[in-house]
């Protein structure tokens, strides 16, 4: 089932436009804070956000906003203290805020009361579909309305506004500089508040060495989806169609064909539908070679690509994250032209995935079961990793966050001594 679509989101949004007015007038009124921060995520208790808990709650009188039961007891379960992002004290706590630290959007934490505070956006991954204003996406309207002869002065006023509003951001951290040209186009920013950091999100995966990177995620994947023994793991990982029904969704066919290679390989098949996405994944039986890791069993999938032997997706920026672990990609478009009209893309996805895509469940079995039966092929697919990896990750260290937390502390003490 479809749980978003920009065209809905942009309806609701013209609809709030009167809140968004008193929340302004609000926070004209009530003073900001030295150095509170507030945290949110639209993904759960995980991504960058929590990277840059982890580094820099200790030192600022910090909280996180939550939307939900279930983020309430994952932060309950690390220790983070919560409010509810839409309560009387969830406008209060970001109204009185210093910092607002989001990964989605102002939404991550209460919407109407972020006026005023140093915005830090840190996505929740590296664009290779087109994001923001450079999407024709992000201003759709609903089907019914796109027919009303009103619909193009709408689509203007909504540009508009997202322009507004994505120039309040105070800072997006960029992991390079052809991922700062991405996020400077797509949010309408200057090149100084898109400093080259590295993204805090992927720090888990350079901490440490990587024997114990991996025991740790295979130990943690057993945790949420039962014992995987010696078999070798692969992530599948479609990408959000805009709420739009995944097309990739196997038949029976294909089922049968994906479970045959994964009990010839001794392998495993974890399926991450993307949250906001639409379509079940089910195959025929209760086979356990084929499980589910949603996003109702883990919010963020990160920590645990170096548990895995090898990742199957379209567009979805998990393919740069992989490149950290390593992990061979194999790459499975069977919509590439429709999606590109619809969406765009930065560059070609050949740039990415190197002329050597599947556009069937067939060709992308036959992928994966050479990945996981012959170690040449395994070796070029790791190669192709490196190459994507050097191409969009500037630092590699495991020290973003700390690179993030710093350019934060040194530009709201400067924006502190020049209200003074």
């Amino acid at each position: 089932m479809a749980s978003f679509s920009f065209g809905a989101g942009n309806a609701a949004k013209l609809l709030r436009i009167p809140l968004y007015v008193a929340g302004r007038l609000a926070t004209l009124l009530i003073p900001r804070s030295a150095d509170e921060w507030v945290y949110g995520c639209g993904a759960g208790i995980g991504d960058g956000a929590l990277a840059l808990w982890n580094e820099a709650s200790a030192q600022h009188p910090s909280v996180w906003l939550v939307g939900s039961e279930r983020e309430r007891r994952d932060a309950a379960a690390l220790g983070i203290p919560t409010v509810p992002a839409y309560s009387v004290r969830g406008f209060w706590r970001t109204a009185r805020a210093r910092v607002a630290v989001v990964t989605h959007g102002f939404g991550d934490v209460n919407r109407y009361a972020i006026d005023g505070a140093f915005i830090v956006q840190l996505w929740h991954g590296i664009p290779l579909k087109r994001i923001g204003i450079d999407s024709p996406e992000t201003v759709e309207l609903p089907a019914a309305m796109r027919r009303m002869p009103w619909a193009g002065v709408l689509r203007a006023v909504l540009a508009a506004l997202y322009r507004r509003t994505t120039r309040r951001i105070s800072l997006i951290p960029a992991a390079s500089h052809l991922v700062r040209g991405r996020l400077e186009s797509a949010f309408s920013l200057s090149d100084h508040r898109v400093p080259v950091t590295g993204e805090p999100r992927v720090d888990v995966l350079s901490r440490g060495d990587a024997a114990t990177r991996r025991a740790r995620a295979r130990q943690r994947i057993a945790e949420l989806t039962g014992d995987v023994g010696a078999s070798r793991l692969v992530l599948y990982a479609p990408t959000w169609r805009d709420g739009a029904a995944d097309p990739a969704i196997p038949d029976a066919d294909d089922w049968a064909r994906i479970v045959r290679m994964l009990a010839a390989r001794d392998a495993v098949l974890l399926v991450r539908s993307h949250p906001l996405g639409a379509g079940r994944y089910a195959p025929p039986g209760d086979d356990r070679r084929v499980r589910m890791l949603g996003s109702e069993l883990v919010a963020d999938v990160t920590p645990l690509l170096p548990g895995l032997d090898a990742m199957i997706t379209d567009y979805s920026s998990l393919a740069f994250d992989a490149s950290l672990a390593p992990l061979p990609v194999v790459f499975f478009a069977p919509d590439l032209d429709d999606y590109v009209a619809r969406r765009g893309m930065y560059g070609t996805y050949a740039d990415v995935a190197g002329g050597e895509w599947a556009t069937d469940w067939a060709a992308a079995v036959a992928q994966v079961d050479a990945v996981l039966g012959d170690e040449d092929t395994r070796r070029h697919l790791l190669a192709r990793a490196a190459e994507r990896s050097s191409a969009v990750h500037a630092f590699v260290d495991g020290g973003n966050a700390g690179r993030v937390h710093a350019e934060i502390v040194a530009r709201t003490r400067r924006e502190g001594r020049g209200r003074r």
